[in-house]
């Protein structure tokens, strides 16, 4: 079972260099707006296009958030979403899905709370792959990376236009599955991605780690997600998601059908970005 987690991750990128194309990885938060909905999205993803996922565990202090997800979060926590809870979204996941990769992301607070051997144990258990911890720098991470790597669980790192060479090396020492390039300073969801930009960054962090390298922050349209595809190894798109389930739970519509469509929209750009095709 540990081999099989700890591949999951790796052998979604191994199968996208060899269809040649970049994937797209969603985030959403777990319990927004209420579990069951969740739910229904997160199970719907994969077939909606997104090849791996990542799932925010809700936290009242989400410093590197914008609005969407700080909103996303305290819809979660009213709705009774915890860390346990997580966890068993994930587990249920897994009971029609064992070949996506899952990827817990948050903060330290909850993990450090419910106890970091245990917490590895458990996730490992329900199906987690690997885990963001955004507020954990490599410094003070040891006994939570030494717990992750018992458990076969993917320790990964962020890394942003301001790591230098040097930070580099220390961030990525310990780092497995993929890196995540933060592609703009400042919090999610704000500022726009720009590819130009975005591409010796990639480039530098995939030297530096010898590992695939998936660009986040700043990714909101099909558009924009097919440029960063033709530079990335991944494109992480998470607030315009978040966006669309905060607006469903305004009108008191159905979210899941309007976010997945999205995802599809999304997962198309990313597919056609390398060909000589629109993706419109």
């Amino acid at each position: 079972m540990t081999r099989m987690r700890q591949n999951r991750i790796t052998s979604r990128f191994e199968s996208l260099k060899q269809e040649g194309r970049a994937g797209l990885i969603t985030y959403i938060m777990a319990g927004d707006p209420d579990v069951e909905t969740a739910f229904e999205i997160l199970k719907g993803l994969p077939a909606a296009g997104a090849d791996l996922i990542e799932l925010g565990f809700p936290f009242s202090d989400p410093m590197a958030e914008g609005p969407p997800i700080q909103r996303a979060a305290l819809r979660a926590l009213k709705a009774g979403m915890t860390l346990r809870g997580t966890l068993d979204l994930v587990r249920r996941f897994r009971v029609n899905d064992q070949t996506t990769p899952i990827i817990l992301m948050g903060y330290t607070n909850p993990v450090l709370t419910y106890g970091f051997g245990p917490f590895a144990a458990d996730a490992a258990a329900a199906g987690v792959d690997g885990l963001i911890i955004v507020d954990s720098p490599p410094e003070e991470a040891a006994e939570l990376s030494d717990a992750l790597d018992v458990a076969g669980i993917s320790l990964i790192r962020l890394t942003a236009p301001t790591t230098d060479d040097k930070r580099l090396e220390t961030v990525v020492k310990r780092t497995s599955g993929f890196v995540y390039y933060v592609s703009v300073a400042g919090v999610t969801g704000v500022k726009e991605a720009d590819a130009a930009t975005v591409a010796p960054a990639v480039a530098r962090v995939r030297k530096a780690s010898n590992l695939p390298v998936a660009v986040g922050f700043g990714i909101k349209t099909p558009e924009r997600a097919a440029a960063v595809a033709r530079v990335a190894d991944a494109v992480v798109v998470g607030s315009a998601l978040v966006e669309e389930i905060a607006s469903a739970a305004a009108t008191d519509s159905l979210a899941a059908p309007k976010v997945l469509a999205s995802v599809a929209a999304l997962a198309k750009a990313v597919r056609l970005a390398r060909l000589d095709v629109s993706v419109t």
